[in-house]
């Protein structure tokens, strides 16, 4: 694929540390999910958002865009890492 191997490195270790993380962002999901809403759902959108974010600014940063095989090669990152996420998400204590 065509994502840069120290950007894949950057983007496995940003999810390595919102995982060391879930519990705050777990907090923060219980605070703004409705009634009765999936927290853990929620909080895996957050952090999904903020490691898409990293993604992006990493091409910001070279003043770059990524094309859509970029994209498509960090959907599949996060697929590969998803189960990863959601047990981080799960065993965080609030």
């Amino acid at each position: 694929m065509t994502i840069p191997t120290t950007t894949k490195s950057f983007i496995d270790s940003l999810i390595d540390y919102y995982i060391s993380e879930a519990s705050s962002y777990k907090q923060f999901a219980e605070e703004y999910a409705p009634e009765g809403g999936d927290v853990a759902a929620a909080t895996f959108g957050i952090i999904i958002g903020c490691v898409y974010s990293g993604f992006l600014q990493v091409y910001a940063n070279q003043k770059q865009k990524p094309n859509l095989s970029d994209i498509q090669e960090f959907r599949q990152i996060i697929k590969r890492r998803a189960a990863q996420i959601k047990k981080g998400i799960l065993d965080a204590k609030v």
